[in-house]
């Protein structure tokens, strides 16, 4: 109920004051630009990741990630001995996402190509790569595939931007790009 009506209860009739007019055209205006620009700025602007994205079992995705593991581990690092892993250039690169870890860490070579699937077993984890602008939420059961370049070497955080329980402040894990 309003504080003071209307003098009409018809107020759709009214007539439209042409200040209001710009305003909504302006509106109108401005989403169709906007409209326009998503899709060039996905295709043109580099600022999208195209990914891909399948179905998956959790434990299968687990069995992948261990395979890498024993393959390619190169140390390990930190007191629990979280293994670090140098996959072959252009390979399949596989990232887990768990209560409250990423597993492996991952030691990439910067200005090749990989494609790095990624994939919770238990809750939805937020994938953020520091300080690129590289942002996912990764699901259970499902696989996601990005191909990847990097293009800067040195030491990144992957942090979890997605809250996933009590231990979400100390979900943080690391990926190092070298030179070739």
């Amino acid at each position: 109920m309003a504080i003071h009506p209307p003098e009409t209860k018809i107020w759709w009739k009214e007539p439209v004051h042409s200040i209001e007019i710009w305003w909504v055209l302006i509106a109108l205006v401005w989403s169709l630009i906007m409209f326009v620009m998503m899709p060039y700025w996905h295709v043109y602007g580099e600022q999208n990741l195209s990914n891909e994205a399948y179905r998956v079992d959790p434990e299968y995705f687990g069995e992948k990630v261990e395979d890498m593991v024993k393959k390619y581990t190169i140390r390990e690092e930190g007191d629990t001995g979280i293994p670090v892993v140098a996959p072959p250039v252009g390979s399949d690169v596989f990232l887990l996402a768990r209560l409250w870890e990423w597993y492996p860490i991952l030691e990439l070579k910067k200005g090749e190509k990989y494609r790095l699937h990624l994939s919770s077993m238990d809750w939805m984890h937020g994938f953020s790569l520091q300080p690129t602008n590289i942002n996912l939420s990764i699901h259970p059961g499902y696989d996601f595939v990005v191909t990847i370049t990097p293009t800067e070497s040195g030491k990144f955080s992957i942090i979890c931007n997605e809250y996933c329980g009590i231990g979400h402040h100390t979900m943080a894990g690391r990926m190092y790009v070298t030179d070739k």
